[in-house]
Parts: structure tokens; sequence; C-alpha cells
């Protein structure tokens, strides 16, 4: 399955652990929706990947959705939500904010700042797995997205 314009979905994994980011990356190429997983390692460089700034995102494809670590350096992930969130060019890409954080103050700031789900990430690898399939299956079987 594809999006309407015959082309992979793509994600925009923003994380700053290795392995958090290579678990999420394997978990996504074993899944049943083919998918281009683009990995910035923290906010600021989600920015420039979203904005399709420098060398390295000139020629990346606008996300049909981010995967959104909330701490990272340089710039955050609620920082990076609103700036997603107030920017005409962005605001329309879904957002799972997908971190280890259980706190609420964290999911009440996340949903504010214009966050589409919160989901914190299991410990375990299989449960990790079952919950990368879980958002892929709902982002891009269940609900529309904007083109």
């Amino acid at each position: 399955m594809s999006n309407e314009d015959d082309r992979p979905f793509t994600i925009l994994l923003v994380e700053d652990d290795p392995a958090d980011a290579t678990l999420a990356r394997r978990a996504l190429k074993q899944g049943r929706i083919p998918c281009e997983v683009l990995h910035a390692r923290d906010g600021v460089e989600a920015l420039e990947c979203l904005r399709r700034q420098g060398e390295r995102w000139a020629a990346a494809a606008r996300p049909d959705l981010v995967l959104l670590d909330l701490n990272m350096p340089r710039k955050d992930g609620r920082e990076v939500l609103s700036e997603m969130k107030t920017d005409p060019e962005l605001k329309s890409i879904p957002v799972v904010v997908l971190t280890t954080s259980d706190v609420q103050r964290d999911i009440e700031a996340s949903y504010l700042r214009g966050a589409n789900s919160f989901v914190t990430k299991p410990m375990d690898v299989e449960d990790f797995f079952a919950l990368i399939r879980t958002v892929e299956s709902y982002w891009f079987r269940t609900v529309k997205l904007p083109k």
C-alpha cells in the first residue's frame, strides 16, 4: 500500500538515541506498508529536513508523518512541535510524539502544542515493534492524510 501519489509513505524519525533510531527503522522496514524513513538526530536537523534546508535535505520528500522524541540536544521536541504547528507550510503534517516520558505535564504540553498523538516507548523490544506496527497501520491505513 502506498499513498495516492503512488510513492511510499515518508516518515521523519526525530530521535537522538542511536539505538532507539535503529530499532524504529528496523520496525518500520519490517512493516507491511512501504515507508521511506528519514532520520534527524535532533530538533535542528528535523526543522532543516522539514524546510528542505541544506545539502543533506534539499531533495528530501515532504514527510507524511513525523515521529518525534521530546528530549534531545540543541532543540528539543517541544520546540520542534511548536515551530511546526505555527508554520503554515508544516502544520498539516501529523506528529506522533514517541518518547520514554509518561509524565502528565509532557503529555498535556505536547497536545497543547499540536501533537496528534502521544505514545510512550515500551522498554521491551517486541512491544516496541508492535507499537510501531500499530502507529504505522493507524496513520497509513486508517486515517486520511493531507496531500
